[in-house]
């Protein structure tokens, strides 16, 4: 009998890629909203987790469920072996994992953001340790990045209690490509869905600065075996670690790859950094070196990630045509 996954999230470039990834292992169930598909073999959930009654029942109900199939089947289990949150947003999201999960399981892995980190004290290489973006207020009132630390502090405070029985990983990857994700890694041409064809018909980048800041972007199947190597790895039980792929490049390296790949030139005009932060403040965290040091998940016992961008960026542009 298969091991149980549970994947809060599901139909995301991340969260899909898992899914699908996790079914060599696991028996998947997907928890999403239900307005997209979601990968083939997995046990659909629809809910919203915003809804937390909704959330809680669609478990419950679940449960139940497999509960009874454990009556016909003594090696089955009716609690899932690991939950993976993708989509844990705040600290609300945080506090529902905690509330809730223990009764379905022992073990979460979570993922935060590199912009967790004040963008202006930043390391290079980045370490779990830091200075932090730290914010007051609403979620409504709180950037992304503000919102996930404040998330990543709830499971923080956990990690002290003795009474708290989820163990738990957090991961802080930087950019993620791949399958799944729209290309591009820094201001203007951040996600955006022309830029194949940009690249492919001579177009000038503007990049802030030249895109002489390093970067290390992560490959999401590395992200995601990632996830699951480090489920029964105990050095990882309440832990945090920083992520990312096995080379640092400046951004404009990541552009010229694509441009390698599709056979063009890439011309870049710089965008002068003077002034920018401060008319764009949303692209703080990219405007600085986003490498980090991967040690103390080395240490832990999960392999590194090891694709390449010139590899992982060919199979992103094999996904898009």
């Amino acid at each position: 009998m298969k091991k149980k996954a549970l994947i809060i999230g599901g139909s995301g470039g991340l969260s899909g890629r898992l899914a699908t990834m996790a079914q060599k292992e696991y028996d998947v169930w997907v928890l999403t909203r239900g307005k997209r598909p979601v990968p083939d073999g997995v046990h659909p959930l629809t809910a919203n987790r915003n809804d937390p009654a909704a959330f809680l029942h669609t478990l419950l109900e679940e449960h139940a469920l497999m509960h009874a199939e454990e009556q016909h089947c003594d090696s089955a289990s009716a609690r899932w072996d690991v939950v993976f949150d993708c989509i844990c947003m705040n600290e609300a999201h945080a506090e529902q994992d905690l509330e809730v999960l223990p009764e379905f399981t022992d073990r979460l892995v979570v993922i935060s953001t590199d912009s967790v980190y004040d963008p202006a004290h930043k390391q290079t290489p980045q370490t779990e340790e830091g200075i932090f973006i730290e914010e007051t207020g609403s979620p409504e009132e709180c950037s992304y990045a503000g919102n996930k630390r404040r998330m990543e502090h709830v499971f923080l405070d956990s990690f002290e209690k003795p009474s708290s029985t989820l163990r738990t990983t957090i991961f802080r990857p930087g950019h993620i490509y791949g399958p799944g994700f729209l290309l591009g890694c820094f201001p203007e041409h951040s996600r955006q869905e022309s830029l194949p064809e940009l690249i492919a018909r001579g177009e000038p980048l503007h990049l802030v600065g030249g895109g002489i800041y390093l970067t290390q972007p992560i490959f999401v199947d590395d992200l995601a075996q990632a996830m699951l190597d480090c489920v029964d790895c105990p050095d990882t039980f309440n832990q945090v670690f920083c992520i990312g792929g096995p080379k640092a490049v400046e951004n404009r390296r990541y552009y010229e790859i694509i441009g390698e790949l599709l056979g063009t030139l890439v011309r870049i005009e710089e965008i002068p950094l003077s002034g920018y932060v401060e008319a764009h403040p949303e692209y703080a965290g990219h405007l600085c070196h986003r490498i980090y040091d991967l040690n103390k998940l080395k240490k832990a016992g999960v392999p590194l990630p090891s694709t390449t961008l010139e590899e992982g960026l060919r199979m992103h542009l094999q996904s898009l045509q």
